[in-house]
């Protein structure tokens, strides 16, 4: 065998094609695993995502998919986090889904430390290509997919909707997501080259204009956009809640379906609600999510 045979042996089996690792049994019938390889990148990390599992619906339908993105200024952040009041959750928000019915898919993407923008963005696609690709195995249907973000998840999350169609997103549920990366909104400057924005997208917007406009989902909308959900905190400090405005504004220009809830008292994170608040905003997304995939094919 030569050393090229031998190398193309060594390396484990492609995410297409590996064995699913052997789920946890939960509640309701819900089952989990976690960091199941959904892409990979040369000369970089696996990319994980977890699974929540619904148990089998009384129509025998595959279910609906729920694909979440999490926050940290694209530069850190863990897949399995929704955000800081849902922590001590029990359960928690994922398994809270899956008992309603929605498989859940919580990815890795590439942080900009890593990798730049459309990096996150591509994984994204590769993650709904794998739950495209692994779908009949795993008992859901991707053409029912709500993608759901917060913070800079968000902003992914609503570029995923906007710009992708194979399948294209049933709807979005976007968590105080950044919207406009080209255009200064308090604390947001777009000439500064040490910005998380600037990180994300590898230099100041103001020297990439074209990739800022790129990155921005305001400038992504267009005919045929999904329903959105927007929330935003009207007392955000680190994203201004005229992203959500802005985008709102475009969507509803295009024709698209769009609800634009802005919360008094919460910053960025929600914090500043009480717990109950919290609830109320997961269950308002819970039942958008669930009027959006209901009768989609």
């Amino acid at each position: 065998m030569t050393s090229r045979e031998l190398l193309d042996l060594i390396p484990a089996p492609h995410p297409d094609t590996a064995a699913l690792p052997p789920f946890a049994q939960r509640a309701d019938g819900v089952r989990m695993v976690r960091g199941v390889p959904y892409g990979h990148v040369d000369g970089g990390r696996p990319l994980e995502l977890d699974l929540w599992l619904p148990g089998p619906s009384a129509e025998g339908r595959p279910a609906p998919v729920v694909l979440f993105v999490h926050g940290g200024a694209w530069r850190r952040g863990r897949r399995d986090d929704m955000g800081l009041h849902t922590r001590s959750w029990d359960p928690g928000p994922f398994e809270r889904l899956a008992r309603v019915g929605f498989a859940v898919a919580c990815v890795d993407y590439r942080l900009s430390g890593e990798a730049t923008f459309p990096a996150p963005l591509d994984d994204l696609r590769t993650a709904l290509r794998w739950l495209t690709l692994r779908g009949e195995e795993l008992g859901i249907d991707p053409g029912r997919t709500v993608v759901w973000g917060e913070s800079a998840g968000g902003h992914l999350a609503s570029l995923l909707a906007l710009t992708h169609d194979r399948p294209r997103p049933a709807a979005a549920v976007i968590w105080y997501g950044p919207a406009d990366l080209t255009a200064p909104r308090p604390p947001f400057d777009p000439s500064a080259s040490d910005t998380m924005e600037a990180r994300l997208l590898g230099d100041a917007p103001v020297r990439v204009p074209r990739l800022a406009r790129s990155a921005s989902p305001v400038h992504q909308v267009g005919a045929g956009a999904p329903p959105f959900l927007l929330l935003h905190g009207e007392d955000d400090s680190m994203v201004h809640a005229d992203h959500s405005r802005e985008l709102g504004r475009a969507l509803r220009e295009a024709g698209a379906p769009v609800e634009l809830r802005l919360v008094p008292h919460a910053d960025h994170g929600w914090y500043g609600l009480t717990e109950m608040a919290v609830e109320d905003l997961f269950r308002q997304s819970l039942a958008f999510a669930t009027q959006h995939v209901r009768g989609c094919s």
